[in-house]
């Protein structure tokens, strides 16, 4: 497959709103002998994604400098070292940066193949929220059948695939949402109670749903007076785990509950992960998510797809906070 030599991307400059992005024309990547190129077909949007655009989340050293973590596509070229990966595959990847873009060069390592049955559209949605949720549902935070699970912003990405794997791994499944509507999308997905926060204490509505024993893990992105609520909401030996601070990463919280209750509190973030390590978690994806998304038992929620030249609105709605799912960008071709 010809590559050519330029391609159109996203730029945002030093930073800045949604109005910084444009649509340029620059070189086409060059791939390092461990990577792929990758023809986009579809990008995800993520929350990273709006506060690296801002200028308060720059990529780690060696990440390319784009916006733009997970892509679908078809590979175009193959590193020299790389044998698992041929020209023509379809594929959906985690990247390091620079997948709103035509073209992406990707770790191999990286690089999954597009569940059966499954659109290049739907494979797009998954490596970001895929691999952020089993990292610390699962590997971090340890899910066991039987278990209770809470997880906060239940109608986000990251949320609704929350709910579906803690669910097919048959856990009681609580999440947090802001309106009624998020709520019916929550328990549609599986979720066994939905609960506004905006009309009950989420630490009261748990107390209540579980007779006052709490849940065995939370997966949090807020952050803020959440943590205090969070530690007073689990069980004995229960676990915290923590993949943003929406609200704010300092506050002051009494402790002496992790001894007393013998709490785990820990948390992780994805893109400053080794390529060892990202690698190893893609693996196991693929082992033991990829069949379930085969049979359907799990499934990303797509709530819309932008042009890549309108990705200014795509971020917009990111920062709203209204959307049900994922939002993506659609990539020309020519």
């Amino acid at each position: 497959m010809s590559t050519p030599a330029t391609m159109h991307h996203i730029c945002h400059e030093n930073g800045g709103p949604p109005s910084v992005m444009q649509l340029k024309k620059g070189s086409t990547p060059a791939i390092k002998s461990d990577e792929v190129l990758i023809r986009v077909q579809y990008a995800g949007v993520n929350r990273p994604d709006v506060l690296q655009r801002s200028g308060s989340y720059p990529p780690p050293p060696g990440a390319a400098p784009g916006l733009g973590l997970e892509v679908s596509g078809v590979i175009a070229a193959v590193g020299a070292e790389v044998s698992q990966w041929t020209v023509g595959d379809a594929v959906c990847a985690l990247t390091n940066g620079g997948g709103y873009a035509q073209y992406v060069a990707a770790p191999a390592g990286q690089v999954m193949s597009v569940p059966e049955g499954m659109s290049m559209l739907e494979a797009s949605a998954l490596p970001e929220n895929y691999i952020t949720v089993w990292s610390n549902v699962v590997e971090r935070g340890g899910l066991e059948k039987g278990e209770t699970f809470l997880v906060h912003g239940g109608s986000s990405g990251i949320g609704l695939t929350a709910i579906q794997l803690a669910k097919v791994r048959g856990a009681t499944v609580y999440a947090t949402v802001g309106n009624a509507e998020k709520a019916r999308a929550c328990e549609f997905a599986g979720a066994d109670k939905a609960i506004n926060y905006r009309e009950k204490d989420f630490a009261e509505a748990i107390a209540e749903l579980t007779g006052g024993r709490g849940v065995d893990l939370i997966l949090d992105m807020v952050g803020g007076d959440y943590i205090a609520r969070n530690i007073a909401s689990l069980a004995l030996d229960g676990r915290l785990v923590q993949i943003a601070f929406l609200q704010g990463s300092k506050v002051e919280v009494d402790w002496l509950s992790l001894m007393t209750r013998r709490l785990t509190y820990t948390g992780s973030t994805l893109r400053p992960r080794s390529l060892q390590d990202k690698a190893r978690t893609v693996q196991a994806l693929q082992h033991n998510v990829w069949p379930l998304l085969a049979q359907g038992q799990a499934r990303p929620v797509i709530h819309k797809v932008f042009a890549l030249a309108d990705v200014g609105a795509a971020h917009e709605l990111m920062e709203s906070s209204t959307h049900i799912g994922k939002i993506m960008l659609e990539v020309p071709q020519d």
